[in-house]
């Protein structure tokens, strides 16, 4: 693999500097009391470390099928965990960032095209798919972890990271249902029989704005997620004070 398919990309390292910046941010409104400088820090942290995510998580879906026998995603530039090479910006960033401000929901927003035929087994193709998630998991852990290991970060600091974590739970989670054009369908559907695949593929097209509309606006369903998804964030070890107080902050203009 050449190595410039590979490099990390200056737009990821500008996306990651961003995050550190809403850090920065974030731990300096402890010493000047400042609420709107924490509110803009972990703004800016949590909204940043979350496209950091799904530059991870698309190159989770990448690597994997790189090691599977799909060479074509290191041309493509997917390795680079450049944010600009993962599909349509419009479907793959905008959106999702806007689901993500109005809803509170991390959409998965890009998608690596994956020579199928290229992997080497129905489970190499289960494990591409099944990678993305990982990555969210991964990542939610290991802030959760961060924040637990280091009681004495700025309060600010540990509620974005907080809030962050909770986001890749998830991120987790939506991507891990059964719906064809998610995740959870990809690892399944390598098992599934031709008829069964042949209606995934008609519903693909839709069936992910379905499972959106009921999450954002029947509050039942709704309801039911987001508990569901707390109860996991706390069984992982996460801290509920502190993920509701970067929540808050994250969407501050609903308590305006």
């Amino acid at each position: 693999m050449p190595s410039l398919t590979r490099r990390i990309s200056p737009w990821f390292l500008l996306i990651l500097g961003i995050t550190l910046l809403g850090g920065v941010l974030a731990a300096a409104a402890v010493p000047t009391r400042s609420g709107v400088l924490a509110t803009s820090g972990i703004f800016v942290l949590v909204l940043g470390g979350w496209v950091v995510s799904l530059c991870l998580h698309e190159y989770g879906h990448a690597v994997t099928a790189y090691r599977g026998g799909d060479t074509s995603v290191a041309a493509k530039g997917y390795l680079t965990l450049d944010v600009r090479r993962y599909a349509d910006p419009g479907l793959s960033l905008v959106l999702p960032l806007i689901i993500l401000l109005i809803g509170g929901l991390p959409l998965p927003g890009g998608a690596v095209w994956i020579n199928q035929w290229a992997l080497r087994s129905r489970a190499r193709r289960s494990a591409v798919s099944l990678a993305g998630p990982a990555a969210n998991l991964a990542l939610g852990i290991v802030l959760i972890i961060t924040v637990a290991a280091f009681p004495g970060m700025p309060r600010p600091v540990a509620a974005g990271l907080s809030a962050l974590a909770y986001f890749q739970i998830i991120a987790f989670v939506l991507n891990m249902l059964p719906v064809p054009g998610l995740d959870g369908w990809g690892a399944l559907e390598p098992y599934l029989s031709a008829p069964a695949r042949r209606l995934g593929e008609r519903v693909r097209p839709w069936a992910p704005f379905v499972l959106l509309a009921l999450l954002l606006f029947v509050p039942g369903v709704s309801a039911l997620f987001f508990a569901a998804t707390q109860l996991l964030f706390g069984a992982a070890g996460g801290d509920q004070e502190l993920f509701r107080l970067g929540y808050s902050a994250m969407f501050f203009w609903r308590n305006l």
